[in-house]
């Protein structure tokens, strides 16, 4: 008789409980985290700079940053926390965008209540909206831009 071998797929949550048991994914997000740290300087930095020195609207400036954080992240991301050059930049590049994007509304989303609603001044409205996302980014990256081919 011939039997088949069949490869076992986990659920999402299952494959990340299993998957936070591994050193090495610990070792990633703490790397994610200080790129994420450069990232959130680098965003607020243009963000400030726009909004108060350049009297930029508070959403546009936030788009700009976001922008320029994103370029940074994916370089320092790709190449040093994920050590991910086994597949091509420009797919890599594209889930990274759409990873970053979501969590960017999402961020939109809470900056605006910060501000608009809860009277918070911007940069910190926009630190606190920022960091909140910031898991969000981790796992889409890990587990989909980034993700290690088998």
């Amino acid at each position: 008789m011939h039997e088949e071998v069949r490869a076992v797929t986990l659920r999402p949550h299952m494959r990340l409980l299993h998957g936070m048991r591994k050193p090495h994914n610990w070792l990633q997000l703490v790397r994610f985290g200080m790129v994420g740290a450069v990232g959130f300087v680098v965003n607020l930095a243009v963000y400030a700079i726009l909004v108060h020195s350049l009297n930029v609207e508070y959403h546009v400036a936030s788009a700009i940053a976001w922008l320029v954080a994103v370029l940074n992240n994916f370089v320092l991301n790709r190449h040093w926390t994920f050590s991910a050059t086994h597949s091509r930049p420009h797919g890599q590049a594209a889930r990274f965008l759409i990873v970053s994007l979501l969590a960017f509304v999402f961020s939109q989303v809470l900056l605006t209540i910060f501000v608009a609603y809860a009277g918070m001044d911007k940069v910190l409205a926009q630190a606190l909206a920022v960091g909140l996302a910031t898991p969000l980014n981790f796992i889409g990256n890990k587990l989909w831009s980034f993700r290690t081919p088998y």
